[in-house]
């Protein structure tokens, strides 16, 4: 099958991808969010070029295509390109599952089914007390009992969003959940290593066992500082999109559980090899998904495929109040039960996006001829 269409739907916040085949067969996907008219941009002049007219006849092929993306756009190795090579992987797996009528997670092997999250709040403009209210009102209301929330100030320096609050919301948090609920928390590369171990031994003592991205994620070493003194776990890897960085997060071992992002990572081929490197040196996979578009779904998918799949995806527990440009894009919504979802059982990635949301969006086209 050739590639003879590509075109995008995007606002600021999201790019919705569609690529056709000679065939007239479709495929939908989706660049990570934030700046996406960017990567719409993006995605026309450096990507499309180079994947219009190439021939893909299994999934196995789209790694490859998505490498001769970034191998002709060798000068623009940063997140961007990968962004915007993403949206068309992501597309083409789409396209191969309603081919074959089978889920994406059928396609890797794997079988749909409901797959439990933890409720990952967003927010660092809340007090303790609230966010315990909070966590606890979803407990009891979708049955999560898993949960992460922020600690620190986001790239903070040492600084904490207010004097204090980073130890007051861990022990707010950990006495109202009571040991009812496993307790995550992310510091947003907030803390050199001296401040991290001293807070992570802390939230150690109130039962947290997840301390997610403690360092400025850049700073490998200094992560790698903080697992070697925590006994909990450390975790990271969501804003790299280097694969040989990767390599190197994993080789020095820097980390407890890798977090790849399947959009800021390059799509679902680029992720896969992430997952196996991990696998190969015993490490968990579980996905950074910190909203409720497509990349959502993208992780669902993956993590009832993967060997070294982690106990849980991430599953944003904020409302259209937080995410608006999320509200309406696709259907069936993901829903919580249980504390789980389910793995969309269709053709691809198993959801539709909604026309509506489309005819809003401004739309670009790349052809051949």
């Amino acid at each position: 099958m050739k590639i003879s269409k590509i075109k995008t739907y995007a606002n600021q916040y999201i790019c919705i991808v569609q690529v056709q085949g000679e065939d007239g067969s479709l495929g939908w996907g989706q660049t990570a969010p934030y700046q996406a008219d960017i990567t719409a941009l993006i995605l026309h002049r450096q990507v499309a070029p180079h994947v219009l007219g190439q021939s893909v006849e299994d999934p196995a092929d789209i790694g490859s295509l998505v490498e001769l993306v970034l191998e002709k756009e060798h000068k623009f190795p940063g997140s961007y390109v990968r962004r915007a090579a993403g949206g068309v992987d992501l597309a083409l797996w789409d396209l191969f599952g309603k081919q074959s009528d089978k889920s994406v997670c059928e396609l890797l092997g794997g079988t749909p089914r409901p797959f439990r999250v933890y409720g990952s709040s967003m927010r660092r403009d809340i007090t303790p007390e609230d966010e315990a209210n909070r966590l606890l009102s979803y407990r009891d209301q979708y049955g999560y009992d898993a949960f992460k929330f922020r600690v620190g100030k986001e790239c903070g320096h040492d600084e904490d969003e207010w004097p204090g609050r980073s130890e007051a919301i861990v022990k707010e948090v950990s006495t109202a959940l009571d040991g009812e609920a496993l307790l995550l928390v992310d510091g947003n590369s907030g803390f050199r290593p001296k401040k991290a171990i001293e807070l992570g031994k802390y939230m150690a003592d109130h039962g947290v066992v997840h301390f997610e991205e403690p360092c400025p994620y850049w700073e490998l070493e200094w992560t790698k500082q903080v697992r070697d003194a925590l006994e909990i776990d450390v975790t990271g890897g969501e804003q790299d999109c280097d694969i040989p960085t990767w390599r190197r997060m994993i080789d020095i071992g820097a980390v407890d559980v890798i977090q790849p992002d399947v959009c800021y990572l390059g799509g679902l081929s680029r992720t896969l090899e992430v997952a196996r490197l991990g696998s190969l040196a015993d490490l968990p996979c579980t996905p950074h998904s910190a909203n409720l578009s497509l990349v959502t779904v993208f992780s669902l998918h993956l993590m009832g495929a993967i060997e070294n799949a982690g106990p849980y995806v991430e599953f944003t527990i904020e409302g259209p109040e937080y995410y608006p440009w999320t509200e309406g894009l696709f259907s069936p919504e993901l829903v919580v039960t249980d504390g789980k979802v389910q793995i969309p059982q269709g053709p691809g990635w198993g959801v539709e996006v909604n026309q509506k949301w489309l005819q809003k969006a401004t739309q670009q086209v790349s052809e051949i001829g």
